[in-house]
């Protein structure tokens, strides 16, 4: 009996959906790899061009308020936080003992160009003493001559007995006598030249305003004028008021920081750059800048204007000991002085020492890497403390209109 024989099946591996699928992930990691290849090519040849470091921080000027004489607290006008004009009062000390010694001061003033009035006048008075004195000469002078004619008259006449001896004594004593007036005459005279030569030494080549001793008069007054308007400490600039120290009552010192005034409008950033990145940086290159307070939707745009003398470490209060024991080198940072645009930092206020990105262009290698001429002009300047001389002259002036009496 024959049995049907039995074949089994031969099982077949489907390949018509592999293929795509291994075409379609090639496909994806060619493309991944195109991109990463197009990425770095354009980062290499855009970074060719730039230099970058988040070692960036604001700075400004943090303009310390410091008293010039010492004295107490009597108000405080301004606080941490608070906008302050140029010329605004910040803090005011006791003026009292300021007052007493402008009060002396002006008084010697006063007394010092009456005394210099009082030397122009004698100078009409001793020459009025010479032509006086003059006159007595000439007096005694016709005196001695009528006196010797009387004398001579006399003496013709003592041979005849006309004259007696006495009468003859007489007139020989009236011409001692004239002369010694002539000699009193003139040395009267010579008294009176020598007086009014050594008032003349004290006016000559000066007017009162100009006296020596009015002049020393006039410094006290104004020495004293500004130590009482000193009592008073204005913000030399406009800016922001941080750091106060300062309290109500506190005895100060000439010199004692009270409070810091800080100019938001004229900061600048300080970019640490590495010393290996500095070889294409140069004075004048573009700079791109962000802030860690902003993030990136703000940017500056800043200009290269400086680059510093040294590094930070060598500025350093403790700097580094690299010729003792096991020496690492560390790649070594200079600050790069960035001016930012100040229509830019108006509209995004910036604060001392806050972190920013700088990215600059050194595509341009024109400029030079260290400035090579001094500045044409001063950079920072107040006119604040200027208005107080100004004041004090006037006050001077005004002192010695009150007494010059008749101008000489």
């Amino acid at each position: 009996m024959s049995t049907p024989s039995t074949s089994s099946p031969i099982a077949t591996t489907p390949t018509s959906g592999a293929n795509p699928k291994r075409k379609k992930a090639l496909m994806g990691l060619a493309l991944v790899v195109a991109l990463g290849l197009a990425y770095g090519g354009f980062t290499w040849f855009t970074s060719r061009h730039h230099e970058q470091t988040d070692n960036a921080y604001v700075q400004g000027n943090v303009i310390q308020i410091t008293p010039q004489i010492g004295g107490t607290v009597t108000a405080i006008l301004a606080d941490d936080t608070d906008f302050v004009k140029a010329g605004q009062p910040l803090v005011e000390l006791d003026p009292s003992d300021a007052k007493v010694a402008m009060e002396q001061a002006q008084a010697a003033l006063a007394q010092a160009v009456r005394q210099v009035r009082t030397l122009y006048a004698n100078n009409s008075t001793l020459d009025s003493q010479i032509t006086l004195r003059e006159t007595d000469i000439a007096r005694a002078q016709n005196e001695v001559a009528r006196a010797s004619e009387d004398l001579a008259r006399r003496q013709s006449l003592v041979g005849n007995g006309a004259v007696s001896k006495e009468e003859l004594s007489h007139a020989q004593s009236q011409l001692a006598n004239a002369q010694s007036a002539l000699a009193a005459a003139k040395a009267g005279a010579n008294s009176a030249r020598d007086q009014l030569s050594s008032n003349q030494a004290l006016t000559d080549g000066t007017r009162i305003e100009t006296h020596p001793g009015v002049m020393a008069a006039s410094a006290k007054v104004r020495e004293a004028f500004l130590a009482l308007h000193r009592a008073t400490l204005p913000a030399p600039v406009d800016g922001f008021v941080a750091k106060r120290t300062v309290q109500l009552g506190q005895r100060v010192a000439a010199g004692t920081p009270l409070l810091s005034v800080i100019a938001l409008n004229e900061v600048w950033v300080d970019a640490n750059f590495k010393e290996v990145q500095l070889r294409n940086i140069r004075i004048g290159q573009p700079v791109l800048l962000t802030a860690d307070v902003y993030g990136k939707r703000v940017e500056y745009k800043g200009t290269v204007s400086g680059l510093g003398a040294g590094t930070g470490a060598a500025f350093a209060l403790l700097p580094a000991q690299n010729a003792t024991g096991n020496w690492i080198k560390v790649v070594q940072r200079v600050p790069v002085r960035v001016a930012l645009d100040t229509a830019e930092v108006l509209k995004n206020p910036l604060r001392v020492g806050l972190s920013m990105e700088a990215t600059v262009d050194v595509t341009d290698q024109s400029g030079k890497s260290l400035a090579d001429a001094p500045r044409a002009a001063s950079q920072l300047h107040t006119e604040v403390y200027a208005e107080l001389d100004g004041q004090a002259s006037a006050e001077v002036q005004r002192i010695i209109a009150a007494n010059v009496g008749k101008k000489q």
